[in-house]
């Protein structure tokens, strides 16, 4: 499975929805979160309505419109926003459990390819499918506060709005511990 680039801006922004609600922004203009993500508004806005068309997030027209979230963020898994905006999890279609296609393997209950294959897709359904949006927005928050960054899409009068400095953080290469699962069990060692 790889994912596409809508399904990475899909999973950003409802990243940013949920970092705005805990932050107590009501709503968030398409506006804000391609010019925060550095993603095409035209692009972005057809993603969001995939999203509000999954039951993800809901838009309220007008001057002072945009996006919320249409449910608690605890309430939306990850894997489904996948699902929605990239389909099956699977790598192959003989181990999908959403839309199975037999393969071209002449023995599908010996094929060691498809044993390997149905374990990749049950690695990645069980992380997708185990965390929701809550969780990512927790870490993401945590890591930012800790980092001394500044909280995006908050007021101005609130404190964590005035914290940090330029808002970004280095980019360093990625290590095993700096993964969701990590920052979210503390005490969980790889």
């Amino acid at each position: 499975m790889k994912l596409s680039k809508k399904g990475e801006y899909a999973l950003r922004a409802l990243i940013d929805l949920g970092i705005a609600a805990e932050v107590g922004r009501e709503l968030l203009r398409v506006g804000e979160i391609a010019e925060k993500e550095k993603i095409p508004a035209k692009f972005l806005e057809q993603v969001m309505q995939d999203l509000r068309s999954g039951g993800f997030i809901r838009s309220q027209r007008g001057k002072f419109g945009g996006y919320r979230l249409a449910r608690e963020a605890s309430q939306i898994p990850m894997g489904q926003v996948v699902r929605l905006i990239d389909g099956p999890l699977a790598p192959i279609g003989c181990v999908s459990q959403t839309a199975y296609e037999r393969c071209s393997c002449p023995d599908e209950v010996h094929c060691g390819l498809r044993m390997l294959m149905l374990d990749v897709r049950n690695a990645i359904a069980g992380i997708l499918d185990r965390y929701s949006l809550a969780d990512v927005v927790e870490v993401t928050l945590r890591k930012m506060r800790r980092d001394g960054i500044a909280l995006p899409f908050s007021q101005p009068d609130r404190p964590e709005a005035r914290r940090g400095g330029p808002g970004t953080a280095a980019v360093t290469r990625l290590q095993p511990l700096d993964g969701l699962i990590q920052n979210l069990l503390p005490d969980y060692t790889i």
